[in-house]
């Protein structure tokens, strides 16, 4: 599980970073908007956190641009001092997911951030998908009822991919979700594998699918509609 961190208070970031990183997610720290917002125009995260007051732009004017502009619906989750009633309608109002006033509780703040994980994430144990069924349990692949051979990092990425269908993926996201690795990294591993399932699962405009490179970005895949 990947997330963004927004907050210009460096000791707040280092502990609540140490404290989600300690439940298994992975955290990046970012200390003001535009650095933020520099970000999520290439790379996805699967839960962003931010404080309301910060340099520059404050937190619900990044929230307004990312459901305004961007019209992205993953979570968002307000940690900040700001403890008024009408602060607290004007975050949710505006698309955050959940507020919480400082100080922090660890327990608390991690018990709200594993709620938001579970409501927007895929629970499902298994994905039927157009000619594909995917089994979490197994590993296993099913393309029109025919079983594919696939390695369990083949498996992953089209987990993955089937999951978050017309979603950018980036390779950073990728790379720290199904192999561990840090990000920026220079390898060619998503892009061998990505090709792998390309033409094990025919994912290609005759077939009705279009697995998308998204230059210096990363993955999209696409379920094409007939006139497409």
């Amino acid at each position: 599980m990947r997330i963004a961190y927004l907050e210009d208070d460096k000791v707040q970031s280092t502990v609540m970073k140490e404290w989600l990183e300690s439940e298994g997610f992975t955290c990046h720290e970012f200390s003001d908007a535009d650095s933020f917002m520099r970000e999520l125009r290439h790379e996805t995260y699967d839960l962003l956190i931010m404080d309301w007051e910060l340099p520059g732009k404050s937190g619900v004017e990044v929230l307004s641009w990312l459901r305004d502009d961007r019209e992205w619906d993953l979570p968002v989750f307000f940690i900040t001092h700001r403890d008024g009633e009408a602060d607290i309608v004007e975050a949710l109002e505006r698309g955050a997911d959940d507020y919480l006033t400082k100080p922090v509780n660890r327990e608390i703040m991690l018990a709200r951030v594993k709620a938001l994980v579970r409501r927007h994430s895929t629970r499902r144990d298994s994905l039927d998908v157009g000619p594909f069924q995917l089994f979490k349990d197994t590993k296993s692949l099913l393309f029109n009822g025919e079983s594919v051979e696939m390695t369990e990092k083949e498996f992953q990425l089209a987990w993955m991919l089937f999951s978050n269908i017309g979603r950018l993926l980036s390779r950073d996201h990728l790379l720290e979700s199904i192999w561990g690795f840090g990000p920026g990294l220079m390898t060619r591993t998503v892009d061998t594998h990505i090709s792998r399932l390309r033409r094990k699962l025919l994912l290609t405009p005759e077939n009705g699918w279009r697995l998308k490179a998204v230059y210096h970005q990363g993955y999209r895949l696409e379920q094409l509609e007939e006139a497409d």
